[in-house]
């Protein structure tokens, strides 16, 4: 993955401003910035023998930007207590510009009936992580998902229809990643701190 984390659609104005009415819940101060990220991640994801915790940048999304777990730094439910623009994006305070969960502004042609949700991006351990729909158009939730936020069926995957384990974003928390079922290879490129200067 080779970006500068700056999404292909516009974003909300940060810091919020004062003449904002979203000012009085969430006073955000960080400015979107462009960052130097480059990690790698595997071609063919391979199942972990156990599950590993996702903590704060779980993926990067197909718009060019992090997808983020479902806490804020204070590990409160992120999208419950931080104010997101209409793309459902903010920065933190490096930054870095990023999903908790589903974006209206990425494409989704989950709409059309029969159609599964497109893909999102991928999470740090190779894993597709697809929007909120099945192949029926209805709408995921967690009771339909297991712990790592994922399940396993037959998916648009490098071109063709393959059964494969992939996650899913939910309008509910954790929202995106909740754990990583694959096995994660450069962990330590959660920030793309491998190539910051």
């Amino acid at each position: 993955v080779k970006a500068h984390d700056l999404p292909e659609h516009g974003t909300g104005i940060f810091p919020v401003q004062r003449t904002d009415p979203a000012y009085n819940f969430d006073r955000n101060p960080n400015s979107i910035s462009e960052q130097q990220v480059l990690f790698y991640l595997p071609l063919n994801p391979q199942e972990a023998q156990s599950p590993s915790c996702a903590g704060g940048s779980v993926g990067f999304s197909l718009s060019g930007a992090w997808i983020f777990n479902g806490m804020d730094a204070e590990g409160r439910d992120a999208v419950a207590h931080e104010v997101q623009d209409k793309c459902s994006g903010h920065p933190q305070d490096k930054g870095r510009y990023h999903y908790h969960g589903p974006s209206p502004c990425m494409k989704d042609e989950s709409g059309e009936a029969g159609v599964h949700s497109d893909l999102f991006g991928y999470a740090v351990d190779g894993v597709g992580i697809y929007g909120a729909d099945v192949e029926d158009g209805k709408e995921l939730t967690d009771a339909d998902l297991d712990a790592c936020h994922g399940h396993k069926h037959k998916v648009m995957w490098d071109g063709k229809m393959q059964e494969i384990y992939h996650y899913h974003l939910t309008n509910e928390f954790p929202y995106s990643v909740g754990c990583f079922k694959g096995t994660v290879v450069n962990r330590h490129a959660e920030f793309g701190s491998q190539t910051e200067q």
